[in-house]
């Protein structure tokens, strides 16, 4: 079984275009860092959130997670969804849904107490691409594959990302 720690890009990584980034260059247990570009979130023609303020989580075969504060979240369109999930790094999870929909389905996420490495970003939520709209700088947001993951990808960064069949042990 091929295992990855984040060492070295593995040979069928996607090669990095000028400009782009490889999430295999990506560490192994993920760091965070502030991203000014515009994160704009939207369900239909809500706005959920925009900020120029996000915080991107950068975890080795994972496109980013994009974390976006509080007070530029729209807490009136959301309501806390059933569930929690725990984030070996991040700590444990609780989620969001829109509040017009009475089916439960989570949007988005956040960390009440994250763990110390990752306490920027308590108070921060990460939305699901698949379920809302997302854009970084006017430029539509792919979801990552798999119904658990919440990656955001873009075209400045390069994959193969973990989520699709196949990458269950990356």
């Amino acid at each position: 079984m091929w295992e990855y720690r984040g060492q070295r890009r593995p040979e069928f990584a996607d090669p990095p275009a000028p400009g782009q980034e490889s999430v295999w260059d990506y560490p192994r247990p993920p760091t965070l860092e502030r991203d000014e570009r515009l994160v704009e979130v939207r369900a239909g023609d809500a706005l959920l959130a925009r900020t120029r303020a996000a915080h991107r989580v950068l975890e080795t075969a994972s496109p980013p997670g994009v974390y976006v504060p509080q007070s530029d979240v729209d807490f009136s369109l959301l309501t806390p969804a059933d569930g929690q999930s725990l984030c070996e790094w991040k700590g444990l999870a609780r989620y969001w849904r829109l509040a017009s929909d009475a089916r439960g389905i989570p949007v988005a996420w956040s960390y009440d107490n994250p763990n110390p490495t990752f306490e920027r970003l308590r108070g921060c939520l990460s939305f699901y691409p698949g379920r809302v709209a997302c854009t970084v700088d006017g430029e539509p947001v792919r979801p990552q594959a798999g119904q658990f993951y919440g990656g955001w990808i873009t075209s400045d960064v390069a994959g193969p990302f973990k989520g699709a069949p196949g990458t269950e042990h990356w």
